[in-house]
């Protein structure tokens, strides 16, 4: 037993610490209730009787020696302490880098967006999220029961009053048109709601833009002119377009429009289904009922309208199959945007 004593007792005045961890594992060991000092005095009821003043003698000496080495490393790691709180700080000093955050995809391309039609005369105009069924649907004509609200899924808020989420930024068209005369040159952005199963195709929201232009004599070419023009200032000098007969409540004629796909240049790839174009927008001339709707005279003026998903125009230019990522804020996704800016 006096061997052991001897060596804990070196072990202990060889012992240093340079961290708060340290001195703990140090107590744990020596001084807990389970350390080997405690051990050796568990040990000492067996040492013969000439031999246990001598032992007694040594083991308070060992356990003295072993409590004076952890105040002296608490006191020390104190004083370091209180010398930190002390020191003043040096301001010549460099700052702490911060990281630089970058704009979120649909972001980008809204901006994007915005400034090219801002450059033919369009201007900005925004509106509220929930919506009567006046400006969401009867305006745009959609009739009680017409068979064309089902197009569209709704999150109704007051069911009974008809107050919902809007589900198309149209709404706001009807706002401008109803508290501005023609002639009237704006686009909408804004984010919009549909009650669909979220997949990596679906959401239950997400963004469009839509652009209006009501005046005089205003013609379907203007329209194909107007959306050739924004096609090659989002996708290049290369791309074309192509209008296809399709069917809306609040215009007619109306049309989805194809762009020649930017991946492949047209010649087929997995993006187009190797058909050569990718639908981007539906469009067409003002239907008179809406106008009318609004207190515009139809026989006096005409007007287009269109509208395109951003994530669609983001999914072309960033090739992002799945829309569930704009909305994940996944801090890896959205570093990879930082170029953009």
């Amino acid at each position: 037993m006096k061997e052991k004593v001897e060596e804990i007792l070196r072990e202990i005045e060889a012992f240093t610490a340079t961290t708060r961890e340290q001195v703990e594992e140090y107590r744990v060991k020596w001084l807990s209730r389970k350390g080997k000092i405690s051990l050796l005095f568990d040990e000492f009821k067996t040492v013969a009787p000439d031999l246990k003043k001598e032992m007694g003698q040594k083991l308070n000496e060992l356990k003295n020696k072993a409590q004076a080495k952890l105040d002296e490393l608490k006191q020390k790691f104190e004083q370091a302490d209180v010398a930190d709180e002390a020191h003043e700080p040096d301001l010549s000093l460099p700052a702490e880098p911060i990281a630089l955050g970058t704009r979120h995809p649909i972001s980008i391309v809204r901006r994007q967006i915005t400034e090219i039609f801002g450059r033919i005369g369009f201007t900005v105009a925004d509106g509220p999220e929930i919506e009567d069924d006046w400006h969401n649907f009867t305006a745009l004509n959609f009739p009680e029961n017409h068979p064309a609200r089902d197009m569209q899924d709704t999150f109704f808020i007051d069911e009974q009053n008809k107050i919902a989420l809007r589900t198309h930024t149209s709404s706001v068209q009807v706002r401008v048109m109803e508290s501005t005369q023609p002639p009237i040159r704006m686009i909408f952005p804004g984010r919009v709601y549909r009650n669909e199963a979220i997949s990596a195709r679906a959401h239950c929201f997400f963004h469009q833009v839509e652009g209006l232009y009501v005046d005089e004599q205003v013609s379907f070419a203007d329209l194909k002119q107007t959306l050739l023009y924004f096609a090659k200032e989002m996708f290049g000098e290369k791309s074309q377009i192509r209008l296809r007969p399709s069917y809306f409540p609040f215009t007619e004629p109306s049309a989805e429009m194809d762009i020649s796909c930017s991946i492949c240049e047209g010649k087929g790839c997995a993006v187009c289904k190797h058909s050569g174009w990718v639908e981007i927008m539906g469009c067409g001339m003002v239907d008179p009922a809406v106008l009318e709707n609004c207190k515009i005279d139809p026989r006096k003026y005409t007007g287009f309208a269109f509208g395109m998903g951003i994530e669609r125009i983001a999914q072309l230019k960033y090739r992002v199959n799945d829309l569930r990522l704009y909305s994940e804020n996944d801090i890896r996704f959205l570093n990879q945007f930082k170029s953009a800016l």
